[in-house]
Order: C-alpha cells, then structure tokens, then sequence
C-alpha cells in the first residue's frame, strides 16, 4: 500500500488516536510493529496518517494496549471503513487546498458544532454575495473560477442541515460581524436576513454578543468547535492567515469549550439576538 502524500485530518486523527492509546498502554512502536508482524517505520506511518489499516488490526493493537473503551475503538473503526471519494467534499480535490475539504469534513461527522463569528458571520451560514463579497478582497486577487469553486463549496457545506438528522449548531455572532457591509448595503441587508431565517431552523441556534458585553471573551480569531461521536475525538479549528489550525489536544479543547461556554453566556437570548439582528437589517 502506498504511503499518502497528503493524508486528510480525519486520517491524521486517527493515527494520532492509536498512538496516544499506545503511549498510555506504555507500549513501544516496536512492540506495535511486533504484533503485527511489521517493520516498526509502518507503525510511524500509520499513526502519522501516511498508511491506513484495517479495522481488524485496530481492534488486535485496542486489545495489545489494553483499551476497553469499547465505543472510542467502534469510532477509531469507523474511519478506516472510509476511502478517499466517498465524501462530496472530494470532488474538490485538486480544485481546494486541503484545508477547505478538512473542514467539511469535519463538519459532516460532527454531532454538534460550535461557531464564533467576530468580523464575519460563521462561513456555514453565509450567503453567496456576501461569500463573493469577501473573497473579492482577498490578496492577491483570486481568478474568477478559483472565486466560483470557493462560493460553491461554501453552499454545499450547509447540506448538513437539510439531512434526515441534521446537524445542531450553535453560531455565537458578534455584533461587529452584524454590522459589517461587505459588498455594500445590499449584500449586508441579504446576509442578515438570511441569518434571521437560520436563526429558526430547528436544529440551529444563533446568540448575538453585543457591543454592550462587559464581561471579556477571551477569543481573537473565529473558531469552530467540533463535537465527535465520542468526547476523544472533539475537534477544534481555528481560522488563522494561513488557514485552519486544527487543535485535538485534551488540555486545549478544554480550555476552548470554556471559552464558548463563557461567549455563550455573555450573549444575548435567542430572542433578544434576532431583535437585534432585526433592528441592524432595518438601518441598511
């Protein structure tokens, strides 16, 4: 099996899984390399994403280390079922830079995610002027096409809502985001008012932080916080200038679940936040 030049974060994750179980079990990748009859750089391999393995060797490595947390092995197997082309988020290889495709990614197999938008509404929600608003100020500018693939991917991300069970969400929007123009009053106007439409769709919450907050939240940049099937595979992305930073660390996930749990209290009530968001709209 050949190694993988760019393997997905969902595959990364998954190698990274199997050597925090082995580093818990106090267990060598040679011992690894040893029960499963393979040289010790296909150990280094897999829990670095580069090679896959089958869910029988998964199970046999749970058992070597001694793990009897029977749902976290069920999940870990679960994605070595998955290939490459399964997810529509692949017929954008080759067209996107891999962040792009880790995100939707992440977002389909999610339980239930967590948004922040601070000078943006959250990408999942944006409408497509206000999406071509935005990368229309992107430096260098962007070709046409590369600017079209960008506006469509973003659409189709939203398809997680419209599934037999869909996706809950909670989107934290700050106020600024509320009353940034990008792309003129127009676009503005559309986008709020799509939000507001968002805002009562049944799986999806979305809180206002106002300008009026007192208490201070301790986020700088917009952040997704992804719940997995099971607690171990939480994720986090946070957006930086050079794309998404995914974060699996158990300390810093934590840190960050505070600092939702924090914005979320510090906003407004579901109520409040549309009367607001209303009242913005009405201005333009």
């Amino acid at each position: 099996m050949p190694l993988r030049d760019n393997p997905s974060a969902r595959q990364v994750r998954l190698g990274t899984e199997l050597r925090r179980l082995r580093e818990a079990a106090g267990r060598t990748a040679r011992e690894a390399a040893g029960l499963l009859s393979v040289d010790q750089a296909k150990i280094s391999h897999i829990e670095a994403g580069r090679l896959g393995i089958s869910e029988e060797r998964v199970r046999r490595l749970a058992v070597f280390y001694a793990c009897d947390d029977a749902e976290l092995i069920d999940a870990l197997c679960t994605i070595t079922r998955e290939s490459r082309g399964q997810g529509w988020w692949d017929a954008y290889r080759g067209v996107l830079v891999p962040g792009f495709l880790n995100l939707a990614e992440l977002e389909h197999h999610a339980t239930y995610l967590r948004n922040v938008g601070l000078v943006t509404v959250p990408g999942i929600f944006q409408t497509e002027e206000y999406i071509r608003a935005i990368h229309g100020g992107h430096q260098p500018g962007l070709p046409a096409e590369h600017v079209d693939a960008r506006v469509e991917f973003r659409l189709r991300r939203r398809n997680i809502f419209e599934r037999e069970k869909p996706t809950r969400c909670l989107a934290v929007v700050h106020e600024a985001a509320l009353r940034m123009r990008f792309g003129g009053r127009k676009v503005a106007r559309g986008q709020l008012d799509f939000l507001l439409e968002v805002s009562e769709w049944p799986t999806v919450t979305v809180r206002v932080l106002p300008f009026t907050c007192e208490e201070f939240v301790e986020l700088t940049s917009p952040l997704l916080y992804a719940r997995g099937v099971v607690p171990q595979l939480d994720t986090v992305q946070l957006d930086s200038p050079v794309g998404g930073i995914h974060i699996t660390a158990d300390a810093q996930l934590k840190r960050f679940a505070r600092m939702l749990d924090v914005a979320e209290h510090s906003s407004l009530s579901e109520s409040e936040s549309r009367q607001l968001i209303h009242q913005i709209a009405s201005e333009l």
